[in-house]
């Protein structure tokens, strides 16, 4: 999860956004002008910004120098506007923006330029590799009773730089702690889903009930994930 400042002085902009990126798991705080925007960076510099440039009291490449000046800006930040030339882009760029998105904002657009922000903000902050502790064997306890499989020990189900998850039918899915943050949330999401839907044998509906998700915003999901529920539903039949 990710925390995004959304600055848009449209607030139907503002909704859609807020309402697309918490569906994907993160926090976002919202802001209508740009002094709103910089009591937000006041308070801490978010994962990420999405930046209006057309705004009534300050405009967003204004802003955007400012932070560059003051030496505040130290988050990604994604320019969106629905009137900006060519000109204008290339500006905000050069001071230092991310990315260009321009309105209306396709879902998937707005999916991967986010995503690729937050790739780039976990780049940044990332600390050197620790080189992996030494563990030991896990030895067997004796006052198990016969018959009865012994306790399964962390060390016995972990796996170089990441872990073990059993799935349905007992299924092992390795999942890779070197992964950015952002890719290890959908390799999970992955299992999570593909799990669910082979123990429902592909059925939508249960899956929703399980997960706690409507059912468009399922669909959705699995489709952003790649992950087709009548393969599935095969495999579980």
């Amino acid at each position: 999860m990710a925390n995004i400042l959304v600055v848009d002085d449209e607030m139907g902009i503002r909704e859609l956004l807020s309402e697309i990126l918490s569906d994907e798991g993160h926090a976002i705080q919202l802001a209508e002008n740009a002094q709103q925007a910089r009591e937000a960076r006041a308070q801490g510099a978010p994962d990420l910004v999405l930046l209006d440039i057309w705004m009534p009291d300050t405009d967003g490449v204004t802003l955007l120098k400012e932070w560059q000046r003051d030496g505040l800006l130290t988050m990604p930040v994604i320019m969106m506007s629905g009137h900006a030339t060519i000109d204008t882009a290339v500006e905000a760029t050069r001071i230092g923006a991310l990315n260009f998105l321009e309105k209306p904002i396709a879902l998937q657009k707005l999916l991967k330029a986010v995503q690729a922000g937050l790739t780039r903000a976990q780049e940044t902050v990332r600390a050197p590799a620790l080189a992996p502790r030494p563990v030991a064997a896990a030895q067997p306890e004796e006052s198990a009773a016969p018959g009865f499989a012994q306790p399964v020990a962390s060390a016995q189900i972990a796996v170089r730089g990441g872990a073990t998850v059993a799935g349905a039918d007992n299924h092992m899915f390795n999942l890779s702690f070197d992964l950015p943050l952002r890719e290890a949330r959908d390799a999970f999401e992955r299992m999570y889903f593909e799990h669910h839907l082979g123990r429902e044998g592909g059925s939508m509906t249960r899956v929703a009930e399980k997960t706690g998700l409507e059912r468009t915003h399922l669909y959705r999901k699995l489709k952003q994930l790649g992950v087709e529920p009548g393969k599935l539903a095969k495999k579980g039949a």
